[in-house]
């Protein structure tokens, strides 16, 4: 016996998106089930699975707006001359994504399952390799290290503790020059 598959509305897909995103910062990756999602929509399990197979499916659905749009950060940097206008370019692009994703920003710092999900792979791999790279380039090896945890760390997790009702603006100046100081560019 076969199993109907129902043609959900496009909407289906955000709104799981939306309601994982919700569950991942209240329980972590690893303390939500799929089953959770679809008890929280009021859907079957099976209408989960049509969209994702599994919960680390999910996680990289809901993060690629953030590696597509930070690949375009890394690689507009990358494309500037000197160390200087690099670092520059990413503590501002940086800034922006971590700004207008600020959820995203707080499952990615602070929750350990995502990272272990992320670094797995490749092409977040690279990424997060390029940006340090990037934000590295002003300082020694070791403080250049330090420089860039610091920055991707500190910048995002600022913004996922920050109080609300702080608007992207207010928030985005701070973040840049506290990138800028980081880096020795201000």
């Amino acid at each position: 016996m076969s199993a109907e598959v129902v043609e959900l509305p496009a909407t289906t897909r955000s709104r799981m998106l939306d309601t994982a995103l919700r569950l991942f910062l209240h329980y972590s990756f690893a303390g939500t089930s799929l089953q959770m999602i679809a008890d929280e929509l009021e859907l079957t399990k099976a209408a989960i699975y049509y969209h994702f197979r599994t919960r680390e499916q999910l996680l990289i659905a809901l993060m690629e707006p953030i590696l597509r749009d930070m690949a375009a950060v890394v690689g507009a940097a990358e494309r500037k001359r000197g160390a200087r206008a690099r670092a520059e370019a990413m503590v501002e692009g940086y800034a922006d994504i971590v700004t207008r994703y600020r959820a995203l920003a707080a499952v990615t710092t602070f929750d350990p399952s995502v990272r272990t999900v992320l670094r797995n792979q490749p092409e977040w791999t690279d990424l997060i390799d390029r940006q340090i790279a990037l934000f590295s380039a002003t300082a020694s090896v070791e403080g250049g290290a330090v420089n860039a945890a610091v920055i991707m760390t500190g910048l995002a997790g600022a913004v996922s503790t920050a109080r609300p009702q702080l608007d992207d603006e207010t928030m985005r100046r701070h973040l840049v020059e506290t990138g800028r100081r980081v880096l020795g560019l201000s």
